[in-house]
């Protein structure tokens, strides 16, 4: 049976690439036509752009990174669904974590002290605290929850033994501790969130007496 040797015939419009800019940071989006930039746009949230290729679609400046990848993972599986050819960047899919669980940690709180360090407003870090100290599932409760689970299987293992429980109860008394901070923080949150920025007002010094002048 004979091979064909000859190079396929790829429709190359129907590939669309979303990945993130290395230069800018932007999430762009390339390839595709009409009918996907109108699922880039309502999905992704993307917007028309000209390039020096042609046009391509990006998503706003002033998007949240959250949103970025949400909206990007969303935007790819709707065009996969529609039939066309995806390639999503792995650190913008939401399902995906190419270096692990920890990693993806790490870079949370790396979003959330950035979000920090460019907040103007005491309303902003109310939001980052909310993040962290949420009763529900913030992360500082979710800390504690593992802690918790930590202590218990532990201690219930070295009881089974009949072995020494001290340092297992060492780290009870230490989440028992920590699980006061989640509730502490966000009273801090609600209290920044609600209350007005007061700027500092500047006291004079006290005027010293001064001793009554001698009679000559």
């Amino acid at each position: 049976m004979r091979q064909d040797t000859s190079e396929p015939d790829f429709l190359v419009l129907e590939y669309i690439t979303i990945t993130r800019d290395p230069r800018t940071q932007l999430v762009v989006a390339i390839g595709g036509d009409e009918r996907a930039a109108g699922i880039l746009q309502t999905l992704g949230g993307f917007v028309s752009a000209p390039g020096p290729r042609g046009p391509y679609h990006r998503q706003p400046r002033t998007m949240p990174v959250d949103d970025q990848r949400h909206r990007a993972t969303a935007a790819a599986h709707a065009l996969l669904l529609a039939g066309f050819s995806v390639h999503l960047d792995p650190t913008l899919n939401t399902l995906h974590t190419p270096d692990g669980d920890r990693q993806a940690a790490h870079r949370y709180l790396d979003q959330l002290a950035e979000r920090a360090r460019e907040a103007t407003t005491d309303r902003q870090v109310a939001d980052i605290l909310a993040q962290i100290a949420a009763p529900h599932d913030g992360l500082l409760l979710r800390l504690v929850d593992t802690l918790n689970v930590i202590w218990a299987s532990w201690a219930e293992r070295l009881d089974a033994a009949e072995a020494d429980t001290d340092l297992a109860d060492q780290l009870r008394n230490t989440v028992r501790s920590l699980s006061a901070y989640p509730t502490q923080i966000e009273r801090i949150g609600n209290q920044a969130a609600s209350a007005p920025t007061q700027r500092r007002t500047s006291t004079a010094p006290a005027a010293v007496p001064q001793a009554p002048a001698r009679r000559r």
